[in-house]
């Protein structure tokens, strides 16, 4: 598990490794100060996101932290052309889809984990939910990324912006992707 590192470090090792010019410490605080707002309104669009490639709860606190570190990273030069919530979905997905295609190279590492969830929900809508999200992570990265955006309740043309494709594409993706689901086993 990677150790958690505080926003401010984390700001200003970026902030100096990435070549910004801050003028003062002012301009770097109100700066801090500007994407802890910002990551504060959308960190459950960030967990969203990241529960999505996976239910592991270290892995996503892990995911989590590397899209804030790429949100931090493009925070200073996000051109504000499109809507804030936007970019971040874009940032969070990309961020995730590299790291998952990077896990599934090194998949041949064994994890050790405990088969048994002292919290575990078993009532009749926990099942049905823990079916889904299992048959949603067979998808591929980009399907599952549609799904998401999907059950976030965002319009076609809304999430066609953040994924890069037709409002018309989606609602075909998104019909085959329906298909799909409705054909995998509950394995």
């Amino acid at each position: 598990m990677k150790k958690r590192i505080v926003f401010r470090v984390v700001f200003r090792n970026f902030a100096a490794s990435n070549g910004r010019k801050i003028q003062n410490r002012t301009t770097m605080n109100a700066l801090e100060k500007q994407f802890a707002q910002t990551v504060a309104e959308h960190k459950s669009t960030i967990y969203t996101v990241c529960y999505m490639f996976s239910q592991d709860a270290d892995e996503v606190n892990d995911l989590f932290q590397e899209v804030l570190v790429n949100l931090w990273k493009g925070f200073e030069s996000f051109e504000h052309r499109s809507d804030i919530r936007t970019w971040i979905y874009r940032v969070a997905l990309n961020t995730c889809i590299s790291i998952d295609r990077k896990k599934k190279r090194r998949s041949s590492e064994v994890r050790l984990t405990m088969d048994i969830n002292l919290f575990e929900d078993r009532d009749e809508d926990t099942k049905q939910v823990d079916m889904l999200h299992k048959r949603i992570s067979k998808l591929q990265p980009f399907d599952r990324a549609i799904v998401l955006l999907w059950l976030e309740n965002l319009s076609y043309e809304e999430i066609g912006q953040i994924v890069g494709i037709s409002t018309k594409n989606v609602s075909v993706r998104l019909f085959r992707i329906r298909e799909q689901l409705k054909n995998m086993s509950n394995d």
